[in-house]
């Protein structure tokens, strides 16, 4: 081993951009090496084979360990047999056990020759047949933090120059994988934000906060107090109502009171996605997998990695794909169509349904596994006829959204309008009103509201309830003596107060110097009390 030989392998591995082609780099160069039988790589990571590791009973801390990642050489005894195996006995070792984890636990150097004793080689047949006179090992460290093990098997014994050369590499080698790691994870942000972007392209994500959710009255406040139980909990929650109620909301209700806040909301409108593709919308497909897949596409599980992924009309999946989609819920892995490995990802799910789930389950339509995995948090929201109360806070609501002019021209809800829409039964719920009251600004006039309400006889703003009356030709005495009549019924209603809050102009919804006009042409005066 000599140090040209070393400095070039520095600058070949300090090329490579991937974590993977720099440990091939590191292990491939060292291995190239005429003296060096082996070269590996161990890097700190999690326990995940505590089960099966043979050296568990030496493990004191299971939380982590060193497992090989890297390995390369090649055999003298058996020419033609290269050590590229990542499996065997040494794929992992607890920290502090054997020599191999005394570096990482230690981040010290470590260098035994054979003149010294066999003791520390754990397969000293290998090790005869191979040659073997001297182990080095160096701890790979990034700015004071041991990332593993770089350790070779030489058939000649490194002299202290050579150990320090090999030092200076461990050094090189540990940086280009921090490099690495570091540039891998910017790409992966990357592909991300593109992932989001194209998604936020095909449809306009609609931001709702918890102070969106309209109502006072007694339904609406047990439901919000629902939505705050469950909502920093990592449960599934379904949630249940007539179409029309406002489950979207509560879904996004839910997700801005999470710790998922900062991480995206991803919709799925299951009843609008074509059988054929399912798994693709679900969980993408790469390019050329199959007619039509012309680039690689993420699914929505993997663009709420992190997140929250709604399912609304859940309902609505056919049932010879329910399964799969309880596999991605209760494993949190997918595959790609046309992929070999599988990919984890940690979604939050929010369901929704118009449904009676549970009936679709008795009749066949529906499978029962799944139907529990998504029940952990039910909650229903109640329909409009239900809240009566608060139809007159959502017509005010939709009203002032609705309204482009300058503040203060809004048309005004008016008692008889409130009377009409807190009669009528709302089989579309709350979608319904907002309809109805844009309509509503649509045809108003001269500050009046349109309200055409399906169904509703009288509801119309104006109207009479009698239609044969409508039909009626009134001359001019009589209409104005029908205007006289009416106006002076509204001034006794408001107790002949003409302006201000319950003021007859309010009612008649005109300007009050008009209407103190209308009447003196009418000769129309308030007549006078005993008292006066």
């Amino acid at each position: 081993m000599n140090a040209e030989a070393l400095q070039k392998a520095a600058l070949n591995v300090a090329q490579a951009l991937s974590p993977c082609e720099v440990l091939c780099n590191i292990v491939g160069d060292l291995a190239d090496e005429p003296d060096v039988a082996l070269a590996r790589i161990w890097l700190l990571a999690p326990g995940d084979r505590c089960d099966d590791c043979a050296l568990r009973s030496e493990c004191l801390d299971q939380s982590r360990c060193l497992h090989l990642v890297a390995s390369a050489g090649e055999s003298t005894a058996t020419p033609g047999h290269c050590c590229t195996s990542l499996g065997g006995r040494f794929q992992r070792f607890p920290l502090g056990v054997r020599k191999v984890g005394q570096i990482g636990a230690t981040g010290a150097p470590l260098k035994l020759h054979v003149s010294q004793g066999t003791d520390w080689l754990s397969d000293p047949q290998w090790a005869e047949q191979e040659g073997i006179t001297c182990f080095a090992g160096q701890p790979l460290i990034f700015r004071g933090e041991v990332l593993g093990v770089l350790a070779i098997f030489s058939r000649q014994c490194l002299n202290e120059t050579e150990f320090s050369w090999l030092r200076t590499f461990a050094d090189h080698a540990a940086t280009a994988l921090a490099n690495s790691r570091a540039f891998e994870e910017v790409e992966e942000l990357r592909r991300q934000l593109e992932i989001e972007r194209d998604y936020l392209r095909e449809e306009i994500k609609v931001v709702q906060s918890f102070g969106s959710i309209v109502g006072e009255s007694p339904a609406i406040q047990q439901l919000l107090q629902q939505v705050e139980v469950v909502a920093p909990t990592e449960a599934t929650v379904l949630v249940e109502g007539e179409s029309g109620t406002g489950k979207e909301l509560i879904a996004h209700a839910v997700h801005e009171q999470s710790p998922r806040a900062g991480k995206p909301l991803v919709r799925v409108n299951c009843a609008s996605i074509p059988h054929e593709l399912f798994e693709s919308e679900f969980f993408g497909h790469l390019e050329g997998s199959f007619t039509g897949a012309t680039r690689d596409r993420a699914g929505r599980f993997q663009v709420a990695d992190g997140g929250t992924l709604f399912l609304d009309e859940v309902g609505e999946i056919p049932l010879d794909l329910q399964g799969k989609l309880l596999r991605a819920l209760q494993e949190g892995q997918f595959s790609r169509i046309g992929e070999d490995h599988e990919r984890s990802v940690d979604v939050r799910v929010v369901a929704a349904t118009n449904r009676d789930l549970l009936a679709e389950v008795r009749a066949g339509r529906f499978r029962e596994d799944l139907y529990y995995r998504l029940t952990v948090f039910p909650i229903r929201v109640p329909s409009l006829r239900e809240r009566t109360s608060d139809i007159p806070l959502l017509a005010q609501h939709f009203l002032e959204q609705g309204c482009s002019g300058p503040p203060g021209h809004c048309p005004k809800l008016r008692q008889g309008d409130l009377d009409a829409l807190q009669s009528y039964d709302w089989p579309g719920n709350i979608r319904e009103l907002q309809n109805v009251m844009q309509r509503a600004l649509i045809g108003a006039q001269q500050g009046r509201l349109a309200l055409d309400i399906p169904g509703l006889a009288g509801a119309a703003a104006g109207s009479t309830s009698n239609r044969e009356q409508e039909k009626r030709l009134f001359n001019d005495e009589q209409m104005k003596s029908a205007e006289r009549d009416n106006l002076i019924a509204v001034l006794n209603h408001a107790q002949w107060k003409i302006a201000g809050a319950g003021g007859a102009a309010e009612f008649l919804g005109v300007n009050p110097a008009t209407l103190s006009s209308r009447l003196k042409s009418l000769k129309i005066a308030r007549p006078r009390t005993g008292t006066e």
